[in-house]
């Protein structure tokens, strides 16, 4: 059989303690030990424990019981004390301490983001393009207008909360009278009923329909990159505003052209003798084949710099460059008066100055820009 502690022990006060003493030990013990408030082990227990020492001081009947014969004379009458008191109600003695219980009418809530997969060609990604797109997505119901009710019938207010959406009961308690605020459960919280539900969205006030949207698209977005329009998701809940759309872009390769940051990147080959002797060339772009003087001399793997015909900067302010890589293209099939020329030019050439050169393309692009 467990022991019971003093009452008096139990709230903290003295013997002759007022009853004025003995409500405030209560007060600060309830707010300290209340389960809702309180989560660690022992603390509904201990939370009794204070209640029915309360319980029992507070009346100066059941008091002098208590003093005259201990537990004994107390445990008969008032052993179900705490049984008895509605422990949740107890929830809103905070309500009486710190104010009055908040609204339960549902909130407007946002609604959620969609997402949208789109691939460009290479050259939209550089320039910017516009994109026509289709999204599915919930709409207000196109019979009822999204008021859940069959037309020719109107939502009506709830004749349980009045339209409030909460339920609002007034409760005595130690403290004295207080207000419990629920959730209206006749009608969710929204503080209206539909008697005759739209048979075409099922009472849901919205349907999925298809929806055509404009996007402009940035010059020089880059794969991987992310565009979100705002309002243009799903819709929100008890008046909560849409969501997002975000637009997840991939960009195609290109056959010729690499791009690094806003750096265009283009391999260009060229022959040995064209190499050796110098030569004018027309190289591609993005905007055209333009003129490129290639030296006499010319090494292969050589870098050309072409200002402003690379990828614009997304966010504006100029455009990047492109960097012509020549390789010079060693011939796979000679004749053998070919090789026997090639012979004769190698022994008269000078070759001390031969070099090799390991490093990769990107690496003597980002050299050459000072990377």
């Amino acid at each position: 059989m467990t022991t019971k502690l003093d009452y008096y022990d139990v709230l903290g006060v003295s013997r002759t303690a007022s009853q004025d003493e003995i409500k405030r030990a209560f007060r600060r013990l309830a707010m300290k030990h209340h389960p809702d408030k309180n989560r660690e082990p022992g603390a509904e227990e201990r939370f009794k424990e204070i209640n029915e020492a309360f319980e029992v001081l507070s009346d100066p009947e059941k008091r002098v019981m208590y003093d005259r014969f201990g537990h004994v004379g107390a445990e008969s009458p008032f052993a179900r004390t705490f049984d008895g008191f509605d422990i949740g109600g107890f929830g809103d003695i905070f309500d009486a301490f710190f104010g009055a219980a908040g609204s339960r009418r549902r909130q407007p809530q946002r609604g959620g983001d969609l997402q949208y997969r789109m691939t460009l060609a290479f050259e939209e990604a550089v320039f910017g393009t516009s994109k026509e797109l289709e999204v599915t997505r919930s709409e207000p119901c196109s019979v009822c207008n999204g008021l859940r009710a069959e037309p020719g019938s109107d939502p009506r207010k709830c004749p349980v909360c009045n339209g409030s959406g909460e339920i609002r009961r007034a409760q005595r308690s130690i403290f004295g009278q207080f207000v419990n605020v629920t959730t209206c459960d006749r009608c969710g919280g929204e503080g209206r009923v539909v008697d005759k539900p739209c048979q075409q969205c099922r009472g849901s006030g919205r349907e999925m329909r298809k929806r055509k949207l404009e996007v402009r698209i940035p010059a020089g977005i880059e794969d991987g990159s992310q565009i979100r329009i705002s309002g243009e998701g799903e819709l929100g809940l008890y008046g909560g505003g849409r969501g997002n759309l975000y637009i997840a872009v991939s960009v195609k390769k290109h056959p010729l052209f690499h791009r690094e940051d806003d750096t265009l990147l283009l391999d260009l080959d060229v022959s040995f003798a064209q190499a050796a002797l110098g030569d004018d060339v027309q190289v591609p772009t993005l905007e055209g084949e333009r003129p490129l003087k290639i030296p006499a001399g010319t090494q292969s793997g050589h870098l050309f710099v072409l200002k402003k015909q690379g990828v614009p900067h997304v966010r504006g302010g100029g455009r990047g460059d492109m960097v012509v890589r020549v390789n010079v293209i060693t011939p796979t099939h000679l004749t053998e008066e070919q090789k026997r020329l090639l012979r004769e030019l190698d022994e008269s050439l000078d070759v001390s100055g031969r070099r090799s050169d390991d490093k990769g393309f990107i690496d003597r692009v980002k050299e050459t820009f000072g990377g």
